[in-house]
């Protein structure tokens, strides 16, 4: 790009009139580099240098004043070389996008939290981040009252400062808009955009999230702040991207809210007539003749109006989302992205719903009370991933200990490394700890940290340390990779929902009836996607649904489908119960599925005392819950049967298996115990033609193949309690500790990065 030489001369006078050499002193202190720009002064493009446009037009107002009160109309002349120094500089900015170095494939990083210290501290925080081998800091998630200190008073200076001081560190930044936290002013001037609980009390200033989602006050003050902050950093090479909001929970049951789930079921039944039939409204009743009767419950009420609520609460996120993302989209580059940071098994909302938009998926993983549970844990993380079917990030982990559990039990020594590298298995391209260092004052005191309130070190931050240098030593091996698997588990918030409402069983909880097949599927296969049951499942030899309640048409034609291309679909107990309207099927359970199953659940019993089980299983006990099933076609194997029990069961089908053309279409309806559950595993992915993707390992140990252009990758973590050697099937290249092995050992929470790529 060539510059106006008038305007570059203009620049020269306006410094030579200011006084300001060197070049430094023009500039000041801590300019932006989303302003940095490149002066080019000659022709063949030589850069001469850098000036941060922020830095010197706040610097060279009061040196105007200046020269106003003692050289009189020279400052015209100045005002007149500024003016055109803004004219030179304005196409630089833009060209200046691309000026970052390339970020590294994996990131280690941690939220930071800079408005709550002097800048004069910043400078050191980040040296030790860069020690650590850090090069990702989230921002500003919670600063709105920094930001935007009154209402339309934009104060985004500071954090301008603090992207270009993390840059200057190789550190990039994800910016958090600040809506979790609104300032005082705001909910002081509308009280309309707080919150109200169900029992009709407004939440107060002095938390997080006492904002009201649904509220259009709200909504427009938020999109602003997120409008300003676009504007200002949307074209910086250092802000890789945007999180929005934090960690999405609490709901309003505010009239206006009320108002719009009318209007939203008014929109999906159309008349009442069709709420009326879908919800079974005659029982009890409950009848509803005008759209304003229609009441909020959350807990205990009609199936229907519940699943509804749920289903409202879903699009009303997304629709918050959608509001700052698309101000964010409107004046950002489009190499940006947009996040937001879940919370795991929080089933708060539809993360399905509300994740469709995003670029990303993140989420935040907290062990809290105890240590990790890799089983859990790593279907957490899967879920995740599922959400966009791409590679995710863990936006918060705990470093070492957490403030909010029972007992906040530290992990141990090497949990904390061991849990980052199987987050990375799992397909996570960043990890980052929540937090840096604690305030000194706050909800959050005892929260675990990588400095004290000293702002020395803790001892967890050596582990940490350990952890970028490995990051820096494994990107290049694992740049571009997934996972990718054979097994599928399919996930529904619908049917998490429905059982959760009706459990039947206290004790019934639908997240550990799905690991439960989870955990043994995995150590065989080793590799696992979870998936909702309408996403495309055509690249799987084995789809399992443990617990799918609700069952939809959409999601019935699919796994029909997938069983006639020739997959296995084993449904596990409570599956097909219930419709899209969270109504029991008419046909019985399971529903749309009964004729491609040959059979179908006679009854369904909550136990209380175990049920024993025999068959191609082995011999083991059913718990909680078990169904007997029927055999209605010929081509019908009972897998499994109950022994004596309360009589209703005894001799009766527990599992039954139908072959379908080149598919199959299996039913479990006892909740076997650990035993069983792995020997039902083990014949699942035996039928199906699963195999490991490393091969057999001791138990206790992890492995997580990612894959990519040039190969495959092989995360190994040992999270048995004594040291294990796992031999290899071809020799593989140890990226941690370097040289060609073929078996390697490994300590309890020991990390193997192995290499099986082609040059």
């Amino acid at each position: 790009m060539r510059y106006n030489r008038l305007a570059v001369f203009g620049f020269m006078q306006a410094v030579r009139l200011c006084h300001l050499n060197p070049w430094g002193r023009l500039f000041g202190r801590g300019a932006s580099s989303s302003a940095h720009a490149t002066l080019v002064f000659n022709d063949s493009g030589k850069e001469l240098f850098r000036v941060g446009l922020a830095g010197f037009g706040g610097f060279c107002k009061g040196e105007e004043k200046a020269l106003h009160r003692t050289r009189g109309m020279q400052s015209l002349k100045f005002r007149g070389y500024l003016a055109a120094l803004m004219l030179l500089l304005a196409p630089i900015t833009l060209e200046s996008q691309t000026t970052a170095p390339e970020p590294p494939p994996i990131f280690l990083g941690t939220a930071w939290y800079p408005e709550q210290w002097p800048e004069s501290r910043w400078e050191a925080d980040l040296r030790l981040m860069q020690q650590a081998g850090m090069h990702l800091v989230r921002l500003g998630e919670f600063a709105w009252s920094r930001m935007e200190p009154s209402e339309g008073q934009y104060e985004l200076d500071w954090l301008d400062h603090a992207v270009a001081a993390a840059a200057q560190h190789g550190i990039y930044t994800v910016l958090g808009t600040p809506t979790a936290a609104p300032p005082a002013w705001l909910t002081q001037k509308y009280p309309e955009t707080l919150r109200m609980e169900e029992d009709g009390r407004r939440a107060e200033h002095g938390n997080r999230q006492q904002f009201n989602f649904a509220n259009s006050k709200y909504r427009e003050l938020a999109r602003k702040i997120a409008e300003q902050m676009a504007k200002r950093f949307g074209h910086n090479p250092y802000v890789l991207g945007w999180q929005i909001d934090n960690e999405y929970a609490d709901v309003s049951f505010d009239p206006d809210t009320k108002a719009q789930f009318q209007q939203w079921l008014r929109t999906r039944y159309g008349t009442l007539e069709n709420l009326n039939a879908a919800w079974t409204t005659a029982y009890w009743s409950e009848t509803y003749f005008d759209w304003n009767q229609i009441p909020v419950q959350t807990r205990y009420g009609n199936p229907g109006l519940l699943l509804s609520w749920k289903r409202f609460v879903s699009d009303t996120w997304r629709s918050y989302q959608k509001n700052q993302m698309d101000a964010i989209r409107a004046n950002c580059n489009a190499r940006q992205f947009i996040t937001t940071n879940t919370m795991g098994w929080f089933d708060g909302f539809d993360h399905y719903t509300v994740e469709q938009d995003l670029d990303l998926a993140a989420w935040d993983d907290y062990v809290g009370q105890g240590h990790l549970d890799p089983a859990k844990n790593g279907a957490a993380d899967d879920l995740t991933r599922g959400f966009k079917r791409k590679n995710f990030w863990i936006m918060e982990t705990q470093p070492g200990f957490v403030n909010w559990a029972g007992v906040n039990n530290a992990l141990d020594k090497g949990e904390v490394r061991a849990m980052a590298w199987h987050n990375v298995g799992h397909g996570a391209d960043a990890v980052s700890y929540w937090q840096w260092r604690s305030a000194l004052n706050g909800q959050e005191e005892y929260h675990g940290t990588l400095l004290g309130s000293d702002g020395t070190p803790v001892p967890l931050y050596s582990e940490v340390q350990q952890l970028g240098a490995e990051f820096a030593k494994a990107g290049a091996l694992l740049a571009g990779t997934s996972p990718k698997s054979e097994v599928a588990v399919l996930h529904s918030y619908d049917s998490r929902w429905a059982i959760q409402w009706q459990k039947h069983n206290r004790d019934y909880d639908p997240v550990a009836e799905l690991v439960s097949y989870y955990r043994p599927l995995r150590a065989i296969s080793q590799s696992i996607d979870v998936l909702q049951p309408t996403d495309s499942l055509d690249q799987y030899r084995l789809v399992v649904a443990p617990g799918l309640n609700v069952l939809s048409h959409a999601a019935a034609k699919n796994l029909i489908e997938y069983v006639r291309q020739g997959g296995h679909l084993v449904l596990g107990q409570r599956s097909g119960m219930k419709n899209d309207d969270n109504g029991l099927q008419p046909e019985g359970q399971p529903g749309p599925l009964a004729e491609l199953l040959g059979g179908r659940v006679t009854q369904y019993y909550a136990l209380v005392d175990p049920v024993p089980v025999t068959g191609r299983f082995g011999a083991s006990q059913g718990k909680l819950w078990a169904e007997l099933l029927s055999a209605d076609n010929q081509e019908v194997e009972v897998l499994a049967t109950y022994g004596n029990s309360n009589g209703w069961l005894d001799g009766k089908p527990a599992a039954i298996t139908r072959k379908v053309g080149k598919g199959r279409i299996t039913y479990i309806g006892a909740w076997l115990d650990d035993a069983g559950m792995t020997a039902a595993a083990r014949w699942m992915t035996e039928v199906s033609g699963v195999k490991p993707a490393l091969g057999p390992v001791p138990d206790g140990v992890e492995v997580y193949p990612r894959y990519g252009a040039r190969g495959a990758a092989y995360i190994l973590v040992n999270f048995s309690n004594t040291p294990q050697t796992v031999a290899l099937p071809s020799r593989m290249t140890d990226v941690l500790e370097g040289g060609s092995k073929r078996s390697v050992s490994l300590p309890r929470y020991g990390v193997a990065v192995l290499s099986a790529t082609r040059e």
